[in-house]
C-alpha cells in the first residue's frame, strides 16, 4: 500500500491528529505516547534517554501551542511531508514542523517529526 494513493484530505485526517498528539505529548514530555505512532525505524533512532533529555532541555518542547497552521505536503517516493507553522506559548516565536507518514505493515506511521 502507498499513502500516495490517498487524497489530500484522507492524508490530513490521518496527519492532524497525529501532529495534535506529538505536540501535546512533547508538551507534557511524555516519552512513551509522543511515539506510539513511530514507524519500526523510527523508534530504533529515538533512543529513550536522549529524547528524555531533549524534553528536559527544550523549553520550545515543552511549550508548543496546540494551535498549529496547517501549511502544505510534499509527496515523494513512499511517503508523505505535511508541514505545519506552530508557535511556542511563551515567545511567540515560529517554528516550522515536518511530519513523514507512510505506511508500515497496512498501517499509516510516522516516519519522521521534526521542528525547524
Amino acid at each position: 500500500m502507498n499513502i500516495l494513493e490517498k487524497t489530500d484530505e484522507e492524508i490530513l485526517e490521518l496527519a492532524h491528529p497525529m501532529w495534535a498528539d506529538l505536540v501535546k505529548y512533547s508538551n507534557e514530555q511524555n516519552y512513551g505516547a509522543f511515539t506510539r505512532n513511530f514507524s519500526s525505524t523510527l523508534i530504533k533512532g529515538a533512543n529513550e534517554v536522549e529524547m528524555g533529555r531533549q524534553f528536559a532541555r527544550s523549553e520550545l518542547a515543552k511549550n508548543l501551542s496546540e494551535d498549529y497552521e496547517y501549511l502544505g505536503m510534499i509527496r515523494r517516493g513512499e511517503h508523505v511531508t505535511v508541514l505545519y507553522k506552530v508557535t511556542n506559548k511563551n515567545d511567540g516565536g515560529e517554528w516550522l514542523g515536518r511530519l513523514v507518514l507512510g505506511y508500515e505493515k497496512d498501517k499509516v506511521k510516522i516516519f519522521g517529526c521534526t521542528l525547524f
